[in-house]
């Protein structure tokens, strides 16, 4: 008898800017992700404020998901996806975010994927933004900094209510939402970065504006849930936090209270808010010594009381370890950076490979929220190569995956309520950290380059086929 029940949800998760391609096709306008240049894990992808010939800009083709999207779902439908995540490209809605009245050429090509999802049996999981706030927003309004933002956001999130309303049950409303609270989201999150050109690590960081601009997306999340259970009680919503299992480097008492505030400010702060519906106690302390102020109505308060998620996601890639040690190392080629855990092994990509820390993580937050909860990406980036036979075979990429899904289990063992998993990246597509190819995480291996060549074809790795057993066996054949 499996341990996970029934209905669990098995699939895969992809993001548009990410994969879709058709960056200026059918009226669609330029988001912020079409504005970043490529990158590698040791040099920084840039943004820029026009497009520039000499530079490539991988979410301009991306896979090109936009005109394969047939091929792409029929191979999520032969591994036995249940459900398919996905976001709405908002540029390819509103192409400014400014404009009175949607773009019918992007919502047709919706109905289309949507349709094509049903067709195979898979239910549709839509992230309403992730990392493509429309650049229009950004040169106008400095991003979410300015509460007009909101107003955008709703204009597109009613509309695409509306039209999906029969196609889709499943939503999240931002990718990531703590992302705002790292001088990284400045660009990929918040869109906090108007007039500033260059790397996007080096993009002036004011927290002041950027926790204004986080407090705006929280309003926006809330009222968009609240909107959607006053219009369309058929609908489940559900916030996206990128959790990160941290540990105390020592068992030094200062490293244990530092990573107590790094979980609070890193995890916490973001879920109380979208699950809670208020700011913990800690924020206020944080905000006052760190001189961060910024308007909070009655009427924000009340919107974010009741606009709180049915359920909650989350990505889970790696742990951290926190010190207040100068002499911890560093551990590598994480966004979320902290000291190296010498129990770990790492990827390819220095990032700490803690399987066990998923099971940490479903239980705490579990035991905080007492929410179904769905882990929405978790994966393996990773060099592909192919062997003799031409063909790709990931044996670390199926071992980190099976550690993950067996520690899973072991949450739901311990009483977690989970309904479903869809590892990132369930065919190659564009990293949102390095804006390169060459990490892949996919089932499916696509043939496109650092470089932009690649003639798209796609192809299943030996993955492919051992995800199709697990989901089949409900998670019980691993092997």
């Amino acid at each position: 008898m499996s341990v996970l029940r029934k209905d669990f949800l098995w699939g895969g998760a992809t993001a548009a800017n990410q994969f879709e391609g058709a960056w200026n096709v059918d009226g669609k306008g330029p988001s912020v992700s079409d504005m970043c240049t490529n990158g590698t894990h040791t040099s920084p992808k840039w943004v820029t404020r026009t497009i520039r010939p000499d530079r490539l800009y991988p979410s301009h083709e991306a896979i090109d998901f936009y005109h394969h999207y047939e091929e792409d779902i029929a191979l999520f439908a032969e591994m036995g996806f249940k459900v398919f995540r996905l976001s709405i490209n908002w540029t390819r809605i509103f192409p400014t975010g400014m404009e009175e009245e949607p773009n019918e050429a992007g919502l047709a090509f919706y109905d289309r994927v949507f349709d094509c999802c049903k067709n195979h049996g898979i239910e549709p999981l839509v992230t309403l933004s992730h990392y493509e706030l429309p650049f229009a927003l950004v040169e106008k309004y400095n991003g979410w900094a300015d509460r007009a933002v909101i107003d955008c956001f709703m204009r597109y999130c009613k509309a695409v209510f509306e039209r999906y309303q029969h196609k889709v049950k499943y939503w999240l409303t931002f990718n990531e939402i703590n992302m705002g609270c790292m001088p990284f989201g400045n660009v990929m999150s918040t869109g906090t970065f108007r007039g500033f050109e260059g790397p996007v690590f080096a993009v002036p960081d004011d927290p002041q504006v950027r926790y204004q601009a986080l407090h705006h997306m929280f309003v926006a999340s809330a009222r968009c849930v609240n909107y959607a259970h006053a219009h369309y009680p058929q609908f489940q919503m559900g916030c996206m936090i990128a959790f990160t299992t941290s540990y105390p480097l020592t068992p030094d008492p200062d490293d244990v209270l530092a990573n107590q505030q790094s979980m609070n400010l890193g995890n916490w702060l973001c879920g109380d808010v979208q699950v809670r519906g208020e700011y913990p106690y800690f924020a206020r302390r944080f905000f006052k010594e760190n001189g961060i102020a910024f308007p909070i109505t009655d009427e924000d308060r009340e919107e974010l009381k009741r606009g709180t998620v049915d359920f909650y996601t989350f990505s889970y890639y790696a742990s951290r370890c926190v010190t207040t040690h100068k002499d911890g190392e560093a551990a590598g080629g994480n966004v979320f950076g902290g000291a190296k855990n010498p129990y770990l092994k790492a990827s390819d990509w220095g990032w700490p490979i803690d399987a066990k820390g998923l099971r940490y993580a479903l239980n705490e937050i579990y035991a905080r929220y007492r929410l179904p909860l769905m882990i929405v990406e978790n994966g393996l980036g990773a060099f592909d190569e192919k062997g003799p036979d031409g063909r790709i075979h990931d044996s670390y990429r199926i071992d980190y995956l099976r550690a993950h899904i067996e520690q899973m289990k072991e949450a739901v063992r311990d009483g977690v309520d989970l309904m479903g998993y869809t590892p990132w990246g369930c065919i190659d597509l564009v990293s949102a950290s390095t804006g390169e190819m060459a990490k892949r995480y996919g089932f499916i291996y696509v043939n496109k380059f650092d470089d932009g060549t690649g003639d798209l074809t796609r192809e299943r790795k030996d993955s492919f086929y051992w995800y199709q057993k697990v989901i089949a066996s409900n998670g019980e054949d691993l092997g």
